[in-house]
């Protein structure tokens, strides 16, 4: 490494945020870039440690020492090369990865790993102020052609590394707009738009085609697909809601977590809604039932568009602030996150289990629950219990279910293929070929592996393109 004890003399900073008083009247991105002297020498922090877990963390294996050393010794544009060329999208993952790297960094033994997270977007977004990232465009054309299902994360990889492999590829989206959940469910206070427009363009110079209003298996049959294409790849995630099939479910205020920010996010984009459907958490007292990022979200729209009370309710226990690290490191731990949208307001409750809703002129205006205990049950799996005597009631004029996702909807394409399922429901393929049980349809991604994160979502995209190619070719020389 260029400095081997950087690690020692270098204190981990990270990049800065925008105060909360400020970054709630808008839904812009509110991170502070850090200085690019400074990123340097965060980069000077990663040891020598012979073993870097930041690899086994990665989903990507993303080259973490090699660019950190890069970095360090201000050679940027190789860093980008060496990060592009694991991580097709750096720019998303910098913004709205968990950074499971920085867990398995070998610093985290006393809490301070390397900014990694800080670092890829540091070079990455300097990459594109500079030009230097182009399309790469296929010198050989195959005469293969593929088409893409879904435009999410893992579906945007796949088509990038097919058409760099000389494939004719043409991505299906069924909304409007490309994108996937990148699009319409972050929240652009995470992750603005326009990032993703540009690798579209950067794609669609690369030869990728994206066709819109596309939904396969609706307004598009699948066979006109299976007549001119030489391979399909479902990408189309797992957009299937968990439910919450309790008493009063049905009245109104009560919505889907997905419902509730893709319109946000249609706003933002200039998209007018129709006031019959409009969701809106001004001057209300806002639930938000599931504690994962996709109810954070809800938080931080909630408080960015007025909310008079933010509560966010968890079923499972309170997790420890702070992880035994003999135990857990280098694998991802379970303890205590708190989000920027935390951070902007919200009472958080754990262990409370949804009973029913109460509500008048067919509006919901009380949530009733009950405190549950967890405990271990003869074969070591865990059980719930509800604590009798702990019942409690919140006042809510909307509910958020945000309690994750089952698997893809089978509804269309998926039964009329009759392709095979896993037992919780997603498509049945292994992940070292992505095939499924039709011979020339292939899966990745949340669809596949169910609900995820984006970084894997990109590395599903990238190994399920290669083994299209192997498949068509007989050989691939695309990357692992």
């Amino acid at each position: 490494m260029g400095k081997v004890t950087g690690f020692m003399e270098l204190d981990r900073v990270e990049r800065d945020y925008e105060p909360v008083e400020d970054r709630i009247k808008h839904f812009k991105e509110f991170l502070i870039p850090l200085d690019q002297t400074k990123v340097s020498e965060q980069g000077a922090r990663c040891m020598d440690c012979g073993i870097p877990y930041c690899h086994q963390g990665c989903p990507v294996n993303n080259l973490i020492p090699d660019w950190n050393d890069l970095i360090y010794n201000n050679k940027w544009k190789e860093a980008l090369d060496l990060l592009q060329s694991t991580n097709n999208f750096p720019e998303f993952t910098g913004r709205i990865c968990p950074a499971p790297c920085e867990a398995s960094c070998t610093l985290n033994i006393t809490d301070n790993p390397v900014a990694i997270k800080t670092i890829e977007c540091s070079i990455v977004d300097k990459g594109w102020e500079e030009g230097w990232i182009k399309p790469i465009i296929s010198n050989k054309k195959t005469g293969k052609k593929v088409a893409v299902i879904g435009s999410g994360p893992s579906g945007l990889a796949c088509a990038q590394q097919l058409a760099r492999a000389g494939h004719s590829v043409v991505v299906f989206e069924k909304n409007s707009r490309i994108g996937g959940l990148l699009r319409i469910g972050i929240p652009d206070f995470k992750m603005e738009k326009h990032l993703i427009d540009r690798r579209m363009s950067q794609m669609e110079a690369e030869g990728v085609e994206f066709r819109v209003n596309s939904h396969i298996g609706k307004n598009i049959k699948i066979e006109e697909l299976n007549n001119d294409f030489d391979a399909i790849a479902f990408c189309g995630g797992s957009e299937n809601p968990r439910d919450l099939p309790v008493k009063g479910r049905e009245l109104k205020g009560i919505y889907f977590a997905m419902e509730f920010l893709s319109q946000q996010n249609d706003r933002v984009a200039g998209n007018k809604i129709d006031p019959k459907v409009e969701i809106s958490a001004k001057g209300k007292n806002v639930l938000v039932i599931g504690g994962g990022d996709t109810g954070s979200d809800c938080v931080g729209t909630s408080n960015r568009q007025g909310a008079k009370s933010v509560t966010q309710l968890e079923l499972l226990d309170q997790p420890p602030e702070k992880e035994n690290k003999a135990l857990t490191w280098p694998d991802w731990p379970l303890k205590l996150r708190t989000s920027t949208s935390h951070q902007e307001g919200c009472d958080r409750n754990w262990s409370v289990l949804t009973k029913s809703f109460d509500g008048h002129d067919g509006k919901v205006n009380k949530l009733n629950c009950v405190k549950v205990e967890w405990s271990k049950d003869d074969n070591g799996r865990m059980k719930m219990s509800e604590v009798t005597g702990t019942e409690f009631s919140f006042e809510a004029d909307l509910v958020l279910l945000a309690m994750g996702f089952v698997h893809p909807i089978h509804e269309g394409l998926i039964n009329s293929l009759g392709v095979n399922l896993t037992p919780a429901g997603n498509l049945d393929a292994n992940d070292t070929e992505y095939k499924t049980s039709i011979d020339n349809f292939f899966a990745a991604g949340d669809s596949r592996r169910g609900q995820s994160l984006v970084v894997w979502a990109i590395r599903e995209g990238r190994q399920c393109a290669r083994s299209i190619d192997k498949f068509l070719m007989g050989k691939s020389e695309l990357p692992n």
